[in-house]
C-alpha cells in the first residue's frame, strides 16, 4: 500500500442538465476553476445514449489496451457513483468514476470513461483536496493509467 495525505479545499455543488456529459462537464468545470484533486460524488438520472464500460474481459491478458466490456443504457435509468479527480501528464485534470445504473429489477454497474449523459438532471459534489501530491501517470510496465502518490 501507498498513501499520501491531502487537507480539504472548496466544496462544489453542481446541478448537470439535460444533455450535460460526464466526465467532460466534470473535468471542463475543474479545469475552469482550477481544481487538481477531488472526490467527486453524483446522483441523478442517466440518459439512454449513455455508455459505461466494465471488465476487463481477461484478465491475464497483456494486451493494451485491454478488451472490456461496452455497455450501451437501453432507456434512462437512475444513477449514483463515486470518483476521483486528479491532474494527468499534461496537467489536464481526469475523472475516474463508477457509478451504479438501475432501472426497474435491471442493474449495471461501471466506469463512466465513454461518456454518460445526462437525463435531466444530475447533483454533483466535487470535495477539492488540498497539498495532494497524487498524479495520474502512465505505468510503463503495464500502460495503465495509474494513480502516483508523488
Amino acid at each position: 500500500m501507498k498513501y499520501t495525505e491531502a487537507t480539504q479545499g472548496r466544496v462544489f455543488i453542481l446541478r448537470l442538465e439535460q444533455g450535460d456529459t460526464l466526465p467532460d462537464t466534470i473535468e471542463s468545470f475543474a479545469a475552469e476553476k482550477d481544481i487538481s484533486s477531488a472526490l467527486v460524488h453524483l446522483l441523478g438520472g442517466a440518459d439512454s445514449d449513455s455508455t459505461i464500460v466494465s471488465g476487463p474481459r481477461d484478465a491475464d491478458s497483456p494486451r493494451q489496451p485491454l478488451e472490456v466490456y461496452e455497455q450501451q443504457l437501453s432507456d434512462i435509468h437512475e444513477s449514483f457513483g463515486m470518483g476521483t479527480l486528479f491532474l494527468d501528464e499534461s496537467l489536464q485534470p481526469k475523472l475516474h468514476l463508477h457509478a451504479a445504473f438501475g432501472r426497474s429489477k435491471h442493474a449495471l454497474v461501471g466506469c463512466t470513461r465513454p461518456g454518460v449523459s445526462v437525463w435531466l438532471y444530475m447533483e454533483v459534489a466535487i470535495v477539492e483536496l488540498l497539498n495532494c501530491k497524487a498524479q495520474r501517470k502512465v505505468n510503463p510496465e503495464n500502460g495503465f493509467t495509474l494513480l502516483e502518490l508523488g
